[in-house]
């Protein structure tokens, strides 16, 4: 693949120089600007014991330690393990819970001005005996903040404040721009419902000074994303800054996520539509709790749709109805997108895709093999995979259930806050569920097979099309779009199996339909496809007794040029690509081999990670 995008220094390539070889495109946004040579490691959503269940459950890893440990540091985590990441990250958003952020951390720390508050007293001494006891009094803020009663002195204005300002100072303390970039972030984490997951991340493109001047949102305020995006103006309008808004975890919203309605159960406007879409740019798809690119039922023919599914209910594992799952995953919402914006002329659902751990360890840990957890629970020790990872009322999900996922590949110009929130806002964005492969994808009208072969496809790429995140409007006549592609594995991970895109569109009835296309692949020379697309297996060379795998089967690079033979340029679609590799050991048996135990048959032992690029559309003209 291109040595622009995969082993160049840091900094940019300059499409002046070779758009002369190249008729200048009008769909392309970089024809004559720079555009980037390499992907930038990061992720927006890890939690330290500034966020009370992280600090209820025995988190005693802060926001410094966390930056220290996402730029490259050995710390030790809360089970006392020394830990630190095999290749540093890029950048790094801490994005503690905003309701009462730091405060359970000042109360464990016995802070004077709180200590005065009896509950707040009993909540100390609870919080510092661990264990069971702490997660007692997080589980009483908890009841007392759905009754409205939560002591004063934790929802004291002036005490917010004087948090948020050392998080935010915290966070411009470690960006070090050109070698690893922080963004100032929060989680405003809305469990509408009792338990149904609303959470999105809140990612700023401003320094400590712009970002001081309004307080977070919390859910004591509001539950209504609707009141999110109003808050996100606000502050815009306010500090001249910038802010966007990640939703995550569809599988765990009970239907709620992508719901057709608004928050209060109306039919959706134009004007809802257009805000979602202005705030929402991305989701993340994949994480600890579960991968929400596509459930098995809904797209029983795609054989890699049950993977890493978390699908028993809500936050509280309250059981889901029929109909729920039609509006939790990223695929459905964006073929639902295409039909709403027939109806109303904007597409709300038209976001990119990310990857994030969701980690409440302050350890961004994402290898199956230096895997961390949720929770200093599920930090590693031999019973880490049988635990009751939630337990609601005898609903359970078990250890070995949690995912060791993900990071986001972003494609920036340099490594900057501002650089990497633009790339983030323009949707030039990859998810992963842990390896680093490098990903390119492209769409335009005039890619040929020539471009795959060159050694700098990014050239083409750039300069005759559109990235990752990108719109083409309106077919030249007799042209279907044709898509570059192309992916490098990562280094310490598996070879590649296959390269697939995924398409969705509107039927001449208005109804959305989707298909899936196996476009490169490895050991050509081998495997090939049948008379309906579907491809063989690559194999698998996992040895579970050993937590081992050999690179003899798969490609470590694949790239090609596909254009859609089922186009048509009347109607909407999107385009993504989805990238395999072969199969590795899953993090449950890294374990087992480590320890020295045996876990039970129902675990998996081998897991075929991936990544999911963001979508390309297509929207003819007048749509």
């Amino acid at each position: 693949m291109a040595q622009d995008s995969v082993t160049t220094d840091a900094g940019t390539i300059n499409a002046e120089k070779t758009k002369k070889h190249f008729q200048k495109d009008a769909y392309s946004p970089y024809a004559g600007r720079n555009f980037p040579d390499r992907p930038l490691w990061g992720e927006m959503h890890l939690h330290t014991s500034w966020s009370p269940d992280a600090v209820g459950g025995g988190t005693r890893v802060g926001p410094e330690e966390a930056y220290r440990f996402g730029r490259g540091e050995e710390v030790i985590s809360s089970t006392g393990q020394p830990v630190r990441l095999s290749r540093p990250l890029d950048w790094l958003a801490v994005a503690d819970h905003s309701d009462v952020m730091g405060v359970m951390a000042e109360v464990i720390a016995g802070n004077p001005g709180l200590m005065q508050d009896p509950v707040l007293r009993r909540w100390n001494g609870m919080m510092n005996a661990g264990q069971d006891q702490a997660m007692a009094a997080v589980m009483e803020g908890i009841a007392a903040q759905s009754k409205g009663q939560l002591p004063k002195a934790i929802t004291d204005p002036k005490l917010f404040k004087d948090i948020w300002q050392r998080y935010i100072s915290i966070a411009d303390k470690y960006h070090d721009p050109g070698r690893f970039s922080t963004l100032i972030a929060y989680e405003w984490t809305s469990n509408y419902g009792g338990g149904n997951n609303l959470h999105r991340n809140v990612i700023y493109r401003d320094s400590a000074d712009v970002a001081k001047q309004m307080l977070p949102l919390t859910t004591f305020q509001t539950e209504n994303p609707e009141e999110l995006w109003k808050w996100m103006e606000r502050y815009e309008e306010k500090t001249g800054g910038n802010v966007l808004a990640i939703p995550h975890n569809g599988n765990l919203s009970n239907g709620t996520m992508f719901a057709v309605e608004t928050f209060d159960g109306k039919p959706l406007t134009k004007e809802w539509a257009e805000a979602r879409s202005k705030w929402e740019r991305l989701y993340e798809v994949t994480q600890g709790k579960g991968t929400s690119e596509q459930h098995p039922a809904l797209s029983p023919g795609d054989e890699f749709a049950k993977f890493e599914i978390w699908d028993k209910g809500n936050l509280n594992v309250v059981p889901k109805k029929p109909g729920m799952l039609n509006f939790e995953y990223a695929r459905e919402a964006f073929k639902n997108g295409l039909e709403i914006q027939r109806k109303l002329g904007v597409n709300p659902f038209k976001f990119g895709l990310v990857g994030a751990t969701d980690a409440h360890t302050g350890l961004t840990a994402a290898e199956e093999n230096n895997f961390f957890g949720k929770f200093p629970s599920s930090e590693p020790d031999p019973e880490r995979w049988n635990e009751d990872a939630f337990n609601f009322e005898g609903r359970i999900v078990k250890g070995w259930e949690l995912g060791a996922s993900g990071y986001t590949g972003v494609w920036a110009t340099e490594n900057s806050r501002e650089a990497i929130w633009d790339a983030l806002h323009r949707k030039e964005t990859y998810a992963t569920t842990g390896p680093r492969m490098t990903v390119r994808f492209f769409g335009g009208f005039d890619f040929t097979a020539e471009d795959a072969q060159s050694r700098q496809p990014a050239v083409a790429g750039y300069t005759k099309g559109v990235p990752m995140g990108g719109d083409l409007q309106s077919a030249p006549s007799g042209k279907a779009p044709t898509f570059l592609v192309g992916a490098l594995k990562d280094s310490l991970s598996g070879n590649l199996d296959r390269i697939q895109i995924i398409k969705g569109w509107l039927d001449k009835q208005g109804k959305a339909q989707e298909r899936i296309y196996n476009v490169s692949w490895g050991d050509a020379d081998k495997r090939k496809l049948d008379a309906k697309g579907n491809l063989p297996p690559v194999g698998n060379t996992v040895n579970v007794s050993k937590a081992t795998w050999t690179n003899t089967i798969g490609d470590p690079e694949l790239i090609t040029v596909w254009s859609d033979p089922d186009f048509d340029a009347k109607t909407s679609a999107f385009y993504y690509a989805r990238v395999l590799e072969i199969p590795t050991p899953r993090w449950n048996v890294y374990d087992a081999v480590h320890y020295g135990i045996k876990i039970g048959p129902e675990v998996p032992v081998s897991i075929q990670e991936r990544a999911y690029t963001s979508p390309i559309w297509y929207t003819p003209q007048g749509n």
